[in-house]
């Protein structure tokens, strides 16, 4: 597949041995240690050339023969501060970390939000990280919402992130929720295959929206866990992971979360809650370097033991 020439820890040349393929989804499939997100980082930057000369387009048609030259930098430093916060670490080894996280913990620094931040409290934990996506930050996987509790998956390197977003992508990695939701269910499991995409008024929320209009497919299974009256407890399994999918998928069957402050009803049930009562209970994948299966739980947190048990009292 790869005629590597030389190969240091800066620079990599290659002899292309295929026809007409995109110069970023050539180099994404040979070097392997990058994601394609960092690839296009790289041609955009300049560091890309194809036959002699500077490469910034990512959808440049590759042919056989040609010959690749690519500049990886050092990963610079980051600007964003490291904080001594607890973290509620549920596995952990030298190439990937899970962590259970809480209610009202914000995963990456934006405005409004520089410190106190999942990511600050990572780089204190994980002081020997090494560069991913050309800086020195945890590589996060996948996100959760603020106020979403539960078990989420952040990578110490280039490699283990590339592998485990794959992963995510390819549908092996299982991410299984718990929901409180008002109404009760008919029957006791479904699907819900709706397209998400940005609200077309109000920016901080998603919505059901038309592939043809720029939603993207998502697809999410449900299961009764246990009917409480006029609620119910739900087990979620995505397939996808579209922004607030399952906070969207059960407003659109009519079910929302209890305690949603953009999805909800408003409708107190009398149990003070810090969010929305949705929980990452189990997060099972593949170790991209062990290959074994590694499944990790998040205990129910007490606000949802909590808020179930005063549902339960009430039938």
């Amino acid at each position: 597949m790869i005629n590597e020439v030389e190969t240091n820890c800066q620079f990599r040349d290659f002899v292309v041995d295929a026809n007409k393929i995109r110069i970023d989804l050539w180099l994404a499939e040979n070097l392997t240690d990058l994601s394609r997100s960092r690839v296009q980082k790289l041609i955009e930057d300049g560091q890309v050339y194809l036959n002699d000369r500077l490469c910034t387009q990512k959808k440049e048609t590759l042919k056989q023969g040609d010959k690749i030259h690519v500049h990886i930098p050092a990963a610079v430093p980051s600007h964003i501060e490291a904080q001594e916060i607890p973290l509620d670490i549920l596995y952990e080894d030298e190439f990937l970390i899970i962590i259970n996280k809480p209610a009202n913990f914000v995963v990456h620094p934006a405005p409004g939000h520089s410190k106190g931040t999942l990511v600050n409290a990572l780089l204190a934990h994980c002081p020997d990280l090494k560069g991913i996506g050309g800086v020195e930050r945890p590589g996060i996987v996948h996100r959760l919402d603020k106020d979403t509790t539960g078990a989420m998956v952040v990578a110490k390197t280039e490699p283990v992130l590339h592998d485990l977003q794959g992963q995510i992508r390819a549908k092996t990695a299982r991410r299984e929720y718990l929901a409180v939701v008002y109404g009760s269910f008919s029957e006791d499991n479904g699907t819900i295959d709706l397209p998400i995409g940005r609200h077309p008024t109000q920016r901080k929320k998603m919505a059901v929206v038309p592939l043809e209009k720029g939603g993207k497919k998502a697809l999410t299974h449900w299961q009764v866990r246990e009917r409480l009256g006029n609620y119910s407890w739900l087990h979620f399994r995505l397939e996808t992971g579209r922004t607030h999918q399952i906070r969207v998928h059960s407003t659109q069957m009519g079910h929302p979360i209890i305690g949603d402050p953009l999805y909800g009803s408003g409708h107190s049930v009398g149990v003070n809650l810090t969010g929305q009562a949705l929980h990452a209970f189990r997060l099972t994948l593949t170790h991209p370097v062990s290959g074994e299966e590694l499944s990790a739980i998040a205990p129910i947190p007490p606000e949802m033991e909590k808020l179930v048990k005063v549902l339960r009292n009430r039938l």
